[in-house]
């Protein structure tokens, strides 16, 4: 059954970013602390004495921007026939080649799951969300709407494009079967199981089970390892434990969303040992923010793409323009945490990369 998140994640994701596009990197007017690309473990670092007395910003950053692949040369058995979970239903797909890959999804997951098999050589082209050094000269084949250019992926020739239906428009990805081009359709679920079953289907659509479940098995010990260190230097009393929100915006149409239950925010901020106030205060999945939700949340930190951050000016641009930000704890500490938008809500083999990075700048901004 797909993902609850997908189902509402596909329509509320797509229609804000086809109204509002993508823009840079990270901003802030208020004092901003990035923190610098470290190998120090968790444990070893100088992390707050109070983590809610803290005041300003922070931007969290990737230790690297590679993606390690669980082999170098997997082996394939190909045809292979996978199930194909269609937006209209599953049917079966035969793979017959898989030599030149596409993999298409609003979070990049599909792209980095390849490249983490083993299969980065494979890929030709990629989504706009796919970001890692392996694929940065890689044709994007999605605009900053996120909306699939289908001459672009034709014009590359693959063989076989692996999607979950999170971009579309569906009609276009469609066209490519019609054209003769293997689509498989896989499940993104965005939690912590999700990242696993993930490897094991796009595994299978390259007709490499064994690298799934090599992949799969070590993605769940990394996340696994990462959420006992962040554990450990978190508050480990839940009523000491920071109120966090995760706001998605887009100044330049006016676009404020809350991310509640379901929605794979909440998943990330339990797992970075804080309390998700937006499912506390019974949101689920996204929607248009309000000030009264906002205040009854009341968090202590705010998480945010960076390029939404950006796109309202920065910390005191975005507390001026929305009055009821500053009634709440975070707003009168300024206290937010901004990661690019191809890497915070990336629920694939990344995660536990996210997950430090995060910490790092929650726990211990500026280190």
């Amino acid at each position: 059954m797909r993902a609850r998140f997908l189902l509402s994640a596909t329509a509320a994701a797509i229609t804000l970013a086809m109204l509002t596009g993508c823009t840079g990197a990270t901003a802030g007017s208020a004092a901003q602390s990035v923190t610098p690309v470290s190998t120090a473990p968790l444990a070893e670092l100088d992390t707050l004495e109070d983590p809610h007395s803290y005041q300003g910003g922070s931007t969290a950053v990737l230790q690297q921007s590679d993606i390690s692949p669980v082999l170098e040369a997997p082996e394939q058995a190909l045809p292979v026939t996978v199930t194909s979970h269609d937006l209209g239903g599953d049917i079966e797909i035969t793979v017959t080649s898989a030599e030149r890959v596409i993999g298409l999804d609003i979070a990049g997951s599909i792209g980095a799951t390849i490249a983490g098999l083993g299969f980065a050589d494979r890929l030709v082209g990629r989504d706009i969300s796919t970001a890692f050094s392996a694929v940065a000269d890689m044709p994007v084949v999605t605009s900053s709407a996120h909306t699939i250019n289908a001459e672009a992926v034709l014009k590359l020739r693959p063989d076989l494009v692996i999607t979950d239906g999170s971009i579309g428009p569906i009609d276009v990805v469609l066209q490519l079967r019609d054209a003769g081009v293997t689509v498989v359709f896989v499940d993104r679920e965005a939690s912590i199981d999700g990242v696993a079953e993930l490897a094991r289907q796009v595994a299978a659509a390259l007709g490499a089970t064994e690298a799934g479940e090599l992949l799969a098995e070590r993605v769940r010990q990394q996340i696994d390892q990462k959420v006992a260190e962040i554990a450990a230097i978190a508050p480990r009393d839940p009523e000491q434990q920071l109120r966090v929100l995760f706001l998605y915006l887009r100044g330049t149409a006016g676009v404020y969303y809350l991310f509640g239950e379901e929605s794979g925010a909440d998943v990330l901020i339990e797992a970075l040992g804080a309390r998700d106030v937006a499912g506390e205060i019974g949101w689920d999945g996204m929607k248009p923010m309000t000030d009264e939700a906002l205040v009854a949340a009341n968090p202590d930190l705010i998480l945010v793409m960076s390029s939404g951050l950006e796109s309202v000016g920065g910390i005191d641009s975005l507390v001026a323009e929305m009055p009821a930000i500053e009634l709440t704890t975070a707003g009168q500490n300024r206290r937010f945490v901004d990661m690019a938008d191809s890497d915070i809500l990336g629920f694939g083999p990344r995660l536990p990369d996210v997950l430090d990075a995060l910490a790092r700048a929650i726990y211990a901004p500026g280190q």
